[in-house]
């Protein structure tokens, strides 16, 4: 082998061994192109940044909250495993529903209010009306003065989103103004109602055809709380209670709806005493294989099918109220488990 060839190599090794040599330099764990991946193990906790008194912290919210689990009760004594939670009745429904109690009418979205937000603002720009005001942690979109057809005067409308009463759904509320009188402060409800309806009934079908889709604002979903305005609580007294961020009118008629999705007749109902008499029918109250049958074993009759319950509801402030289920008479035996059973069917068909 020619020496010129034999150099050519051994040149060639020696740099091979310096490239080596060098690695750690370059990659190691010191070196100026590390692997970063692994870093997030080490990072400290810190505590949150505190701002003077009377300053606005809303920005330094967490951005990826963990919410806390309301229902999670851990019943005392021996483990038992518990029945599989059924599907509530309103699990299968359409996405987008109007509601209505009274003049005021609302649409229920099944989708969280991150995702209703820029669903919104697409609707607004495909049907050409223009923004006047934006407010995505409110959960606000004002519109600017719009002619109508047909109408002697301007309108303008408020869209206002905000959580719905179950986790990872959301309401849209529209409220309308004429432009007559003091148009610097919206009305308490709508001037004109039959416009306020159309235009909730439009982007409501908007809604259903694309929310499911949606892209997601994160600025709206920090904003709007996304952890659901009901939960299931216990009191010092040791029974069990569902909290509802509600008020009193609309948690009512919510709970009414509730109990006849949840497998109970009601008997009777005063309003005035904030109370239902029922009967919980069990899996009497479905017809062949439903979801009852499952839950609770074939044909066996459910224990309390055809027992009499008293369902209070309570005002717990001007926009709360609590929910209490007891055995009507107190003859009947009804253990803590079957108190919290019963209560979270009802809990999941409340809206």
């Amino acid at each position: 082998m020619p020496l010129s060839i034999r150099i050519m190599k051994l040149l060639l090794v020696g740099l091979l061994l310096a490239l080596c040599a060098g690695c750690g330099f370059l990659f190691g764990d010191k070196g100026m192109f590390r692997d970063k991946s692994q870093d997030y193990k080490k990072a400290p906790e810190v505590p949150v940044i505190s701002v003077p008194q009377g300053k606005d912290a809303t920005a330094l919210r967490e951005i990826y909250v963990i919410p806390q689990i309301e229902s999670d009760m851990v019943l005392a004594g021996e483990f038992e495993v518990p029945r599989p939670a059924p599907l509530v009745a309103g699990a299968g429904d359409e996405v987008v529903r109007i509601q209505k109690l009274g003049d005021e009418s609302w649409a229920l979205i099944g989708v969280p209010p991150g995702q209703v937000w820029p669903q919104v603002r697409s609707f607004l720009t495909a049907a050409g009306i223009q923004v006047a005001r934006v407010d995505a942690r409110a959960g606000i979109i004002d519109t600017n003065w719009l002619t109508l057809e047909g109408q002697p005067m301007g309108s303008r409308f408020r869209f206002r989103m905000e959580q719905g009463v179950q986790r990872g759904t959301s309401e849209l509320h529209v409220l309308q103004m004429n432009q007559a009188g003091d148009v610097n402060s919206w009305p308490s409800s709508s001037d004109n109602p039959e416009q306020g309806q159309e235009m909730l009934r439009a982007v409501a079908q908007y809604l259903a055809n694309s929310a499911e889709s949606a892209p997601v604002s994160m600025i709206a979903e920090q904003g709007i709380s996304a952890t659901g305005k009901i939960s299931m609580q216990e009191s010092p007294d040791g029974y069990t209670y569902i909290q509802l961020e509600l008020p009193y009118d609309r948690a009512w008629a919510s709970l009414g709806r509730a109990l006849d999705k949840s497998a109970f007749e009601t008997v009777d109902r005063d309003r005035s005493a904030g109370r239902y008499d029922v009967r919980f029918l069990g899996p009497q109250s479905e017809e062949e294989d439903g979801w009852f049958d499952w839950l609770f074993g074939g044909e066996e009759e459910h224990p309390l099918a055809g027992e009499m319950f008293v369902v209070t509801m309570a005002a717990a402030g001007e926009q709360a109220v609590t929910i209490r289920l007891q055995p009507q008479g107190g003859e009947q035996e009804v253990t803590k488990r079957d108190e919290q059973s019963l209560l979270a069917l009802i809990k999941g068909n409340i809206n």
